[in-house]
């Protein structure tokens, strides 16, 4: 992915309020999972997502309009879906962005198939698989999480201080599980761990036995599991704890769920992607002030994706598609007065006045050289029966 680079220079705006009706409506997409593997999860995403919009509404300091959330459902994995919804959502809804996709391989699909050929950025708050890094789509596709070979290393410096040198793994058949699979045994290996069995698993199946029984034959009391929390990864460890084929378990961020904490025993811990602890505490404040689940996974970086998105719109000085993809790293990234969570109608006035921003937001944003961020990692343990914050890598 290529991207531009931030300038020192100041962004100059000639905005003129009789050019531009302050009642008009200005879309953005919000392409999310709504249904499928993560659809637990979906509610304080888009919660984060919405409350960047109702936040800016609410300033009155976006220049060009009310800002309306047109949302498609990309049921996660549907590729076929996914497509359709963004190019309904560019083509009869006119949006000036896309919020989403939320899952890895539909986010390639729409970046190389909808976004790159029609023009219109898509900026994924959840998308997280390595692969994804070497996407030639031409600076229009950007995500707010980290890659996972960042939560992979995470995952495996964890494990080594709880002194958990084997393990099986087994992960959900698609570009997320496959590249979070494939670095973390890279990784894992490295360190002087021993995988038993690793093993892809596909989603939606009426019966997971046979896939727990084989992993569990390989020897290891651990079991990494690499999936989706609503369907496949579920399915892995209900039919793991009917059976007691295994006593610990691993988790990274598509598992982090309440579903989960419910069906495995405490101990049990995984990675999810989450800032440091200044920036979590005002993610915390500002959420629970906006009625959204703050503690759900992605809902801080769906948060920093639509305001990235409104934000590089005020600094292209209006609705033009490309005018926004070409501010999106500007806004991003440093040098520039730091924009936090919360500070939205702040942001929009420095921005609107000719100032140079930096956006850090919810999460802690500075994208890197191909737009994606650096990435910090909570490690999560069940404690109680709900995930909590034991560690940060």
């Amino acid at each position: 992915m290529k991207h531009l680079i931030k300038t020192t220079a100041g962004v100059a705006l000639a905005l003129s309020m009789s050019s531009t009706s302050i009642a008009a409506t200005v879309n953005i997409g919000e392409l999310q999972g709504f249904t499928g593997p993560i659809e637990s999860m979906a509610p304080a995403m888009s919660g984060g997502a919405n409350l960047a919009v109702t936040e800016v509404n609410a300033s009155g300091k976006y220049l060009y309009g009310t800002i309306a959330v047109v949302q498609g459902d990309s049921k996660c994995i549907d590729a076929e879906v996914a497509v359709a919804e963004a190019e309904r959502m560019i083509n009869d809804e006119n949006v000036i962005a896309i919020m989403g996709p939320s899952c890895s391989g539909n986010t390639s699909i729409v970046a190389m198939n909808v976004s790159l050929p029609n023009g219109v950025i898509n900026i994924s708050p959840s998308a997280t698989s390595p692969a994804l890094s070497a996407l030639e789509d031409n600076g229009w596709m950007f995500r707010t999480s980290g890659s996972d070979s960042g939560q992979a290393a995470a995952l495996v410096s964890a494990a080594m201080t709880r002194g958990i040198t084997d393990m099986a793994v087994t992960y959900t058949n698609s570009d997320y599980g496959k590249g979070l699979a494939d670095s973390f045994a890279t990784q894992y290996e490295a360190a002087g761990g021993t995988i038993s069995m690793m093993a892809a698993h596909e989603d939606d199946k009426a019966d997971y036995s046979a896939d727990v029984a084989a992993l569990s034959a390989a020897g290891s009391a651990t079991l990494a599991v690499f999936g989706y929390a609503d369907t496949g990864g579920k399915g892995i460890l209900t039919a793991s704890e009917d059976t007691g084929a295994f006593t610990d378990y691993v988790f990274a961020d598509g598992m982090m769920s309440a579903t989960t904490a419910a069906l495995v025993p405490d101990g049990s811990w995984g990675t999810k992607p989450a800032p440091d602890t200044a920036l979590a505490a005002a993610w915390a404040t500002v959420s629970a002030a906006g009625g959204v689940d703050g503690s759900g996974v992605f809902s801080d970086t769906a948060y920093d994706a639509m305001a990235l998105i409104i934000l590089s719109s005020q600094a292209a000085g209006g609705t033009d598609r490309a005018a926004i993809q070409a501010q999106v790293m500007n806004v991003a990234n440093a040098p520039g007065i730091q924009c936090h969570v919360g500070e939205l109608g702040e942001c929009l006035k420095y921005i609107s006045g000719g100032l140079v921003v930096d956006y850090v937001g919810a999460s802690g944003i500075e994208f890197t050289a191909v737009g994606e961020a650096k990435g910090s990692y909570s490690e999560e343990e069940i404690i109680g029966g709900a995930f909590t914050s034991v560690a940060m890598h």
